[in-house]
């Protein structure tokens, strides 16, 4: 899944960002986080619909 990153290197990386955010911190950041990753995915999918109708229109013009 994340190549060649370990369980023992996730944990590592967990601890790491509690230490640096705190705990209180933590789930804004999670939500922030994943606000973001939503609106990246819709744009992905926006921009993959776009082109796919260019590729219709261009088949039916042409």
């Amino acid at each position: 899944m994340f190549g060649s990153i370990g369980p023992s290197e996730l944990i590592f990386m967990m601890f790491i960002i509690l230490l640096l955010f705190g705990s209180k911190r933590l789930p804004e950041l999670a939500r922030g986080l994943g606000k973001g990753y939503r609106q990246f995915r819709k744009a992905l999918d926006d921009v993959k619909d776009e082109i796919d109708l260019n590729d219709v229109d261009r088949d039916l013009r042409g």
